[in-house]
């Protein structure tokens, strides 16, 4: 990804910052720590690229979405419907606020489809925890439609999809609350960060409190601050933020560019009999992190990948078979495997996990390969990849055919 292929003397700088000052956390000493603020500069830089109102910096994309499910007010026993097709996270934070997830279906933009949310809403449904994947976004005029015709709450899951946006909306910003993930594999990293984002300033401040044990950051003294809310420790480093300040300014630089790469991939690979390519709801908002390849089906998909690897082709990603990002290797999520008790075994799964019939999800997913697209590629490294993928497709097709 983008993020981990640009390191230098800026990211050096911001963090050299922080250490000339000892001060590591994000909050007060303000003599000590000579006007660094690097969680608000981090924020800023957000703000800047997104036009969001309101940013905050946490230690991760996770807590950044559990924090936005908590703030847009989801809790115990609130249905929320979620896709199938996502880093597991997403399932983790809607469980570990005590809701209970509504599995829906997919389609080819790879995010929930505003018929499979409609499909899974029930009277007990409160909410949608929608995923933006992939670099790209969802159709979100369908979706807004349901959200607003059955009056749902809205987080935006964006982790995969800073810097995307719909029709001149980012990612993040069409629902109460959005989230993105700063780790390694995005297209900026802090090493470990994520950043909630709102136009809402009641959530903003429920956000604020709920990330750092309660605490209402207003005052000089930490200790002698008034705590509104119970809370808990989702803080960022100052170390963290700094490495996310001068990697979010370079992002309008590696989106310009991951755009071209990707451009110029798909006029390569669109060369080739049964390749087409995943659907981008607006292609004028694509952060192009992702090359999405689409196959004529799952069978052929899955011989192309065999192919792929025997052959050394290297940097994608068959999510029909990864463990992490897609439900049919999430065993643990579909048995309810925790270490403790969690309100879901005491309530009960809205639905059989086991059980699930998501037709169209499981044929959109089985047809899926993703290359991450490279910054850094230059036009003899886009041709041969092109031609080794271009390979082990005709090959298979022309099994297929005989």
């Amino acid at each position: 990804m983008p993020g981990t292929e640009l390191f230098g003397a800026e990211e050096r700088k911001e963090i050299e910052d922080v250490l000339s000052t000892g001060v590591l956390f994000r909050y007060n000493h303000d003599a000590l720590r000579n006007n660094h603020w690097k969680a608000k500069d981090f924020e800023a830089e957000v703000r800047k690229i997104t036009g969001a109102k309101f940013a905050h910096a946490m230690s991760s994309g996770s807590t950044a979405v559990a924090t936005a499910l908590a703030a847009s007010g989801i809790g115990a026993g609130d249905e929320v419907i979620v896709p199938p097709f996502t880093f597991m996270a997403t399932i983790e934070a809607v469980l570990f606020v005590g809701a209970l997830p509504v599995f829906a279906e997919i389609d080819e933009t790879l995010c929930l489809s505003a018929d499979g949310i409609k499909k899974a809403i029930t009277p007990k449904t409160k909410g949608v925890c929608l995923v933006h994947m992939c670099g790209g976004m969802a159709d979100m005029d369908s979706i807004m439609k349901v959200i607003n015709e059955h009056q749902l709450i809205l987080v935006e899951d964006a982790g995969q999809a800073f810097a995307a946006s719909y029709k001149g909306t980012y990612t993040g910003l069409f629902g109460k609350a959005g989230s993105y993930s700063f780790d390694f594999f995005k297209i900026a990293t802090a090493g470990e960060g994520g950043v909630l984002v709102t136009n809402d300033e009641e959530t903003y401040k429920k956000a604020d409190v709920y990330s750092d044990h309660g605490h209402n950051h207003i005052g000089a003294l930490r200790g002698m601050e008034e705590h509104p809310y119970l809370g808990f420790n989702y803080r960022i480093s100052e170390l963290h933020a700094a490495v996310g300040v001068a990697q979010t300014r370079r992002v309008p630089a590696i989106k310009e560019q991951n755009r071209k790469n990707k451009a110029y991939m798909q006029s390569l690979l669109a060369k080739t009999e049964g390749i087409s390519f995943s659907k981008l709801a607006d292609p004028d908002g694509d952060s192009a992190t992702f090359l999405n390849i689409m196959l004529p089906n799952t069978d052929i998909a899955q011989q192309v990948v065999d192919d792929m690897k025997a052959n050394g082709v290297a940097g994608f990603d068959y999510w029909f078979k990864n463990m992490y990002h897609f439900i049919n290797q999430w065993d643990h999520i579909k048995e309810l495997k925790a270490v403790s008790k969690l309100p879901i075994h005491i309530l009960g799964a809205p639905q059989d996990y086991k059980k699930l019939q998501l037709p169209k999800t499981q044929e959109t997913i089985g047809r899926l390969i993703s290359f991450g697209v490279k910054y850094k590629w230059t036009e003899d490294d886009m041709k041969q990849l092109a031609s080794k993928i271009s390979e082990s497709v005709n090959k298979v097709m022309q099994l297929v055919k005989a």
